[in-house]
């Protein structure tokens, strides 16, 4: 059955994985929050940018995330276990003369012999069959005082609606079958298995629209979509 599910999650991206760049196709939204992600890690890291700074990107995609980080100074790897999504990021980076270091690789799965100053895991636990273990094996691949960065979906019916109701059956502003309810977290779910595995300075932000602004923007209100700092002991 987990086979079963990864192999879902697997034909689901690889077909989307073309995409990637279009900012007004199927990551319409990716791209509308790149800045607010971008501005949201240089303000958890405390940086006016990321010199001498060794990132990993889990979950990288096509890169979107990964080019943002490595325009700002940057070393960045970025690790996805979709082929399709590696070969993209890697000509787009190229296009762009960038030097980001992609891999295809199943975290799940295979052991990372490096270790770096901040780890990045965007839209990823949520899509995991179990997440705690991830984070576990992400403590391992960190240095010490290292910052673990994530963003995910918050589990309650407001974000059942929004998310799954309306972005992604209605209104189709997320593909169709990328999220499924009972994987989404807790903020408090998260902060326990952080806590348990050593984690401190467990910081939480909202990712809100701003109907108003047509616009995104950080914010307290971690109802639906939200962001987690913290570091390593």
């Amino acid at each position: 059955m987990k086979n079963e599910k990864k192999n879902t999650e697997f034909e689901h991206f690889s077909s989307l994985a073309n995409d990637w760049w279009s900012k007004n196709g199927k990551f319409k939204i990716l791209h509308d929050i790149q800045p607010i992600r971008i501005k949201y890690i240089l303000e958890a890291l405390n940086k006016k940018n990321l010199n001498n700074t060794k990132i990993l990107d889990i979950g990288c995609g096509g890169g979107l995330v990964s080019e943002g980080l490595s325009k700002i100074g940057g070393t960045v790897t970025g690790i996805d276990f979709i082929k399709e999504n590696i070969n993209v990021a890697k000509i787009h980076a190229k296009k762009n003369n960038l030097k980001i270091n992609y891999f295809v690789k199943d975290f799940e799965k295979e052991k990372i012999t490096s270790k770096y100053d901040v780890i990045i895991v965007l839209e990823v636990l949520e899509h995991l069959n179990t997440w705690e273990e991830f984070v576990r094996k992400i403590k391992l691949s960190l240095k010490k005082n290292g910052t673990l960065i994530i963003s995910t979906i918050n589990r309650n019916l407001v974000s059942k609606f929004l998310t799954l109701d309306i972005g992604e059956n209605f209104l189709k502003l997320i593909p169709l079958n990328t999220h499924t309810f009972y994987k989404f977290i807790k903020p408090e779910e998260l902060e326990q298995v952080l806590s348990s595995n050593n984690f401190e300075n467990i910081k939480f932000k909202g990712l809100t629209y701003d109907a108003l602004k047509l616009s995104w923007k950080l914010s307290e209100n971690t109802k639906i979509n939200y962001f987690c700092s913290c570091k390593i002991n």
